[in-house]
């Protein structure tokens, strides 16, 4: 199983408060979501949730071809204000931890993403993220980027 790592880092014109209170609500992440992946989130009660440790996230997810995907994630690690991270339980990959930091900067925030995922399958899957995967998620992170501005403005 091949582990693939990356990383995106923006810089926010907001306070450390106002990042946190957005990225630590499930329910925000389908907005910086490319609509074309149906991203739902189907837990109950969560309209006022902010993330913490052992919370479990399910969701349907449409990644390839508008196929249905189920989901299901759990916050492992929380620093109110600086961090927290979320692991697949099921889901589409075989492996995915995703760190999400935010840093006070003179601008307003910088916000950080580690990603570490595989896809699994072996040779096969080694293709598939050449090809369509590492594409599509850097093209997630992409709109993710586009649609932040538009929320927040531009440092």
């Amino acid at each position: 199983m091949k582990l693939h790592r990356t990383e995106f880092t923006q810089k926010l014109p907001i306070s450390i408060e106002k990042a946190w209170d957005f990225f630590s609500s499930p329910l925000n992440l389908a907005e910086i979501t490319p609509a074309d992946m149906t991203f739902d989130v189907t837990s109950p009660n969560m309209e006022n949730t902010k993330m913490y440790p052992g919370l479990i996230i399910t969701y349907k997810v449409s990644p390839l071809l508008g196929i249905k995907l189920d989901w299901v994630t759990e916050i492992t690690h929380v620093k109110d204000l600086e961090y927290f991270i979320d692991e697949q339980r099921f889901g589409p990959f075989a492996f995915w931890h995703h760190q999400h930091h935010f840093k006070p900067i003179d601008s307003g925030v910088l916000m950080h993403d580690i990603l570490h995922y595989s896809v699994g399958w072996g040779p096969i899957g080694n293709v598939a993220n050449a090809v369509v995967v590492k594409n599509k998620i850097k093209g997630i992170f992409d709109f993710r980027y586009q649609k932040v501005e538009a929320l927040f403005g531009k440092p």
